[in-house]
């Protein structure tokens, strides 16, 4: 049997790729357990030091599998139930890369849609292809993109967020680079070689200090500017006195390269 998750590591970036291209990479749920087990566990791997969503086939990702939630209808409670389970896991699984010590970074060389939208809006980075797509297309169907809104409205300005959901169009990498989706748009042959680069120079960085501002920075985002200063004060103090600030603060001064602990 075909896994649904692919993994691979190498000098510290582990690659995780959807592998279901008949269900267009949806998140059903063991794919959302696959990627939910592969995460929890490289949160606590010292060899990890990037993470890099990728997928196989002509989907990045289509969002949830509305199959099972049709299939689910025929419950007593007419799937009320399951859907609250479904979105909870949902959830978790987007906090987890939030929340995540090692910066995440989305490979996307095709289709994103829905809450496949919503992963991409959710890692730290995200590179993609020219041949990539981007939509939230819920409101077409009835069903509100609300959950995959979380995301995106925190990732793109409100204008763009709010067509994005109110259409359900279909936006094409240049309109994601421009409304602040992704970071940048490559050539689709020249996609993986990019995120790799990119991956190996974060993970050429210290993994404590990287730990550290990634946290800082989904805590003071949404907080008042003041509170915000006051809380990044107090990061940047406990920062100067990690033991790789010292070693990369004399480093510099000795122009030297550091030689990172981690610690």
């Amino acid at each position: 049997m075909t896994a649904l998750l692919l993994r691979e590591q190498k000098s510290g970036i582990l690659r995780l790729t959807l592998n279901d291209p008949t269900s267009r990479n949806s998140l059903s749920e063991d794919m959302m357990s696959a990627l939910q087990l592969a995460l929890d566990g490289a949160a606590s791997d010292g060899s990890v030091r990037v993470i890099v969503l990728a997928a196989t086939g002509p989907a990045f990702c289509s969002g949830h599998n509305l199959k099972q939630i049709t299939a689910r209808r025929a419950d007593a409670d007419k799937g009320a139930a399951y859907f609250a389970q479904l979105f909870a896991a949902c959830a978790r699984l987007m906090m987890t890369i939030v929340r995540h010590p090692r910066p995440v970074i989305a490979e996307v060389g095709g289709l994103a849609s829905a809450a496949g939208c919503q992963l991409v809006a959710t890692c730290d980075l995200a590179i993609a292809a020219e041949t990539a797509r981007f939509c939230t297309p819920g409101v077409n169907i009835g069903l509100f993109c609300s959950t995959p809104m979380v995301a995106l409205s925190r990732s793109v300005g409100q204008k763009h967020a709010m067509e994005m959901l109110l259409t359900g169009d279909v936006f094409d990498a240049t309109e994601a680079f421009r409304m602040g989706l992704v970071n940048r748009v490559v050539a689709h042959n020249e996609l993986a070689g990019h995120v790799d680069a990119l991956a190996a120079k974060i993970a050429a960085k210290s993994m404590a200090t990287v730990k550290t501002g990634k946290q800082a920075f989904y805590c003071q985002i949404d907080l008042p500017i003041e509170e915000a200063y006051a809380y990044t004060a107090r990061v940047m103090t406990e920062n100067l006195l990690q033991r790789d600030a010292q070693e990369g603060i004399a480093a510099f001064i000795g122009k030297r390269a550091p030689e990172w602990s981690d610690e």
